[in-house]
């Protein structure tokens, strides 16, 4: 399984005891209402444990099912780990539902607006990528239908094996620093800082050398609609 990496949790804000919306009791001022967090691991780890709770299972039964431990579970509940993507993919498993449902939640608000601060995206592990090869997913969306994945991707000089992709729907990445040698099939292309580049995923494509590091761009899959 991939290492997980550290996240400091944020304060848990609720609302104040006695006191409703639009009412003071005993002379309080009301208290906000429940916000969401600005940690996307502390979001998905409430979403865990509420839907957990809901079925009345215990730490140990979800760990067991998910095959991860009862304390690392308890980590990820409060916010304290960001999960791999596998493990996102098996704890969804665990509890009997989609992944995307376990992450709808994540960075959203009531407006149905995502912020994700500098630095906040939760590191997810696509299959392949190697040491050295980094991914923020930058926004996790609500419903049962995935129709795109924004990734913030991070590449340095650790990286010796580079992952051929290929996935359903387009990809544009847009590249923000560095010099990158891009395959597509059997095309390569050569990507400055500014240049963007859009693509079939379907094809196999990836990194085919980096000239000049760190290199760091963004990546758009657009999955679309199935039914169209």
């Amino acid at each position: 399984m991939p290492p997980l990496s550290q996240k400091p949790p944020s304060a848990d804000r609720k609302l104040e005891s006695g006191v409703r919306l639009g009412k003071t009791l005993r002379g309080k001022a009301p208290a906000p209402a429940l916000e969401r967090t600005q940690s996307p691991a502390v979001d998905l780890g409430r979403t865990a444990r509420r839907l957990r709770e809901s079925q009345n299972l215990t730490l140990a039964d979800v760990a067991r099912r998910a095959d991860i431990s009862s304390a690392m579970l308890s980590r990820l509940e409060t916010g304290r780990v960001s999960p791999s993507l596998e493990t996102i993919v098996a704890l969804a498993r665990a509890l009997g539902v989609t992944a995307s449902a376990l992450m709808q939640r994540v960075g959203a608000d009531d407006g149905g607006a995502q912020l994700i601060r500098a630095g906040e995206g939760l590191e997810t592990v696509r299959s392949g990528t190697r040491r050295g090869h980094t991914y923020h997913l930058l926004a996790a969306q609500r419903g049962p239908r995935k129709i795109f994945e924004p990734f913030l991707v991070t590449l340095n000089n650790r990286s010796e094996v580079f992952p051929g992709f290929q996935h359903p729907g387009i990809e544009f990445i847009h590249l923000l620093s560095g010099v990158l040698h891009y395959r597509h099939g059997r095309h390569i292309y050569v990507l400055r800082p500014g240049d963007s580049l859009t693509f079939s995923g379907d094809i196999a494509h990836g990194p085919e050398r980096l000239e000049k590091v760190p290199i760091r761009m963004l990546s758009l899959i657009i999955y679309g609609n199935e039914d169209d």
